[in-house]
């Protein structure tokens, strides 16, 4: 059973910065993809960002780019979402998910795995 748990959400000014993790157990995320979503009150979940499972492809929805980064450390089986220039719209609960087949995509029904997700609220 894969287990996902996201930490890292928070209140935060406009302009701040947080960074969200994805830890996984009882399984390796090394030969998967592994994707960000974020669903705001009243919203769709939306595609944040992915990175393949060679880290050789990385996606990036248009709202985020330049402001968000994802990264993995392999030891530490974890994805981390480094999020800054926050931005009230940027309010949502954060998820990461598991794509097993590994190719990395913003595409909510290609993920296996879902973590409970996180709060990440921008607000002064």
């Amino acid at each position: 059973q894969v287990q996902l748990v996201e930490s890292g959400g928070g209140l935060v000014q406009p302009g701040g910065s947080l960074r969200l993790s994805c830890a996984a157990s009882v399984f390796t995320l090394y030969d998967s993809a592994i994707g960000w979503f974020r669903q705001a009150p009243g919203k769709e979940r939306e595609g944040v960002s992915c990175v393949s499972s060679s880290d050789g492809i990385i996606y990036y929805a248009d709202s985020v780019k330049g402001r968000f980064t994802i990264s993995r450390d392999h030891a530490k089986n974890t994805v981390y979402l480094q999020m800054n220039s926050l931005k009230p719209e940027d309010t949502a609960v954060y998820y990461c998910a598991v794509d097993l087949e590994g190719w990395g995509t913003l595409r909510l029904d290609e993920y296996d795995y879902w973590g409970q997700g996180t709060q990440v609220t921008v607000s002064s």
